[in-house]
């Protein structure tokens, strides 16, 4: 996910590193940014999902909750925090924009890139045991949610390369604007279409770790999880790169 990852959940607007309102807001700034938002993002997807077992035994309902949820979060928070730190949310997003602007000279740099990182996954544990703490159940439990089979890496795998490339698709068309309604609907829809429910995240695959509650994964298949998003989003960069060609400069 998002959400972005989006799950995935994840994640976000940042892909686009011209963006000037946030090249100019401090680190400081950023990082708060990247933690507040990681952390309310896994807070909506673990609380929403307590939330939905025990309103409801009927699995289908409890992943329509917790996906509408997700939405709705997660385009908020990218609204929000996108003019401050570009509303990556996602280690994933971020490696994929340090990648992309080795080439193109802008974007985040290493020290941004460790920043944003370490943001992003403390932001995420806090998540979880924050949506733990509000539901009183315990605030670290390992989660016993196995989710090790080969059919929903693949689903990470697509979830991720879906996602960068919408993100890096719209900053290359210049429709990044479109982002917190485009992105959201896209972790939506691939929390139904996608095997594994779209986590599309690292971070908020490590936060998910720490709950023993309905978007849990337990930590024996977050490695997995975390290496697929990580092809995913190299899938995705090489999409973008074949659908969104730059044109050549003539002599």
């Amino acid at each position: 996910m998002t959400a972005t990852e989006p799950v995935g959940t994840a994640p976000v607007t940042g892909a686009d590193a011209r963006q000037p309102e946030t090249g100019a807001a401090p680190l400081a700034a950023k990082a708060a940014a990247e933690f507040t938002g990681t952390a309310a993002l896994v807070a909506v997807v673990v609380g929403s999902g307590i939330q939905a077992t025990a309103l409801t035994h009927d699995v289908g309902l409890q992943l329509l909750a917790n996906s509408i949820a997700t939405v709705f979060g997660l385009g908020v928070l990218i609204t929000l925090l996108g003019p401050v730190s570009g509303a990556h949310f996602n280690p994933a997003v971020t490696l994929a924009q340090w990648w992309t602007a080795r080439r193109d000279g802008a974007g985040v740099d290493a020290r941004e890139v460790a920043v944003y990182l370490s943001a992003q996954l403390t932001g995420a544990i806090a998540g979880a045991v924050l949506a733990d703490a509000m539901f009183g159940v315990p605030l670290v439990k390992w989660s016993t949610h196995d989710r090790s089979a080969g059919h929903l890496l693949l689903g990470e795998v697509v979830a991720t390369a879906g996602l960068v490339l919408l993100i890096f698709g719209l900053a290359r068309t210049d429709r990044l604007r479109f982002a917190p309604v485009a992105v959201a609907s896209y972790i939506g829809a691939a929390y139904w279409f996608t095997s594994s429910t779209s986590f599309a995240n690292p971070a908020v695959t490590v936060g998910r770790a720490f709950t023993d509650t309905f978007a849990g994964i337990a930590p024996g298949s977050a490695p997995a999880f975390v290496g697929a998003q990580l092809a995913g989003a190299a899938v995705g960069l090489a999409l973008v790169a074949l659908i969104f060609a730059r044109p050549t400069p003539t002599a």
